[in-house]
């Protein structure tokens, strides 16, 4: 079974962490300050990002309002992977089958209300 982890592109940078493996950056954008040769990965899997209007939506809430409205974040997203981001869902899914550890990197600062969780979840119960 495929271990997923998620893990902020900034603490990346810093070293390893625990579980690595093979490394997917799963933002729609490129971090902000990063160099493309400075962040080690393995994949960039914008396709299963959340899409331009809802990121936008969501990154236009302040700090409270994200933490507020996260359960609608998720359903949407959630959505978003069973509709449009269906395909894109799927070809990762063939990707990482059969890889031991999976490590997936976001920008966003807040560990607990991002979009990489949700798809971890989602890539845990595909790759079992």
């Amino acid at each position: 079974m495929t271990s997923v982890h998620t893990r902020r592109v900034h603490d990346h940078l810093h070293g390893p962490g625990e579980a690595e493996g093979y490394v997917v950056l799963v933002d729609r954008l490129w971090p902000r300050g990063v160099k493309k040769e400075a962040l080690p990965h393995d994949l960039w899997a914008k396709e299963v990002a959340p899409s331009n209007e809802l990121r936008q939506w969501f990154h236009g809430l302040s700090a409270a309002e994200q933490a507020e409205r996260f359960d609608q974040f998720v359903e949407r997203y959630r959505a978003e992977l069973s509709g449009e981001s269906a395909d894109a869902l799927d070809e990762l899914v063939e990707q990482l089958r059969g890889k031991d550890t999976v490590t997936l990197l976001f920008g966003l600062r807040d560990v607990e209300h991002n979009h990489a969780k949700i798809l971890a979840q989602r890539l845990r119960s595909r790759l079992r």
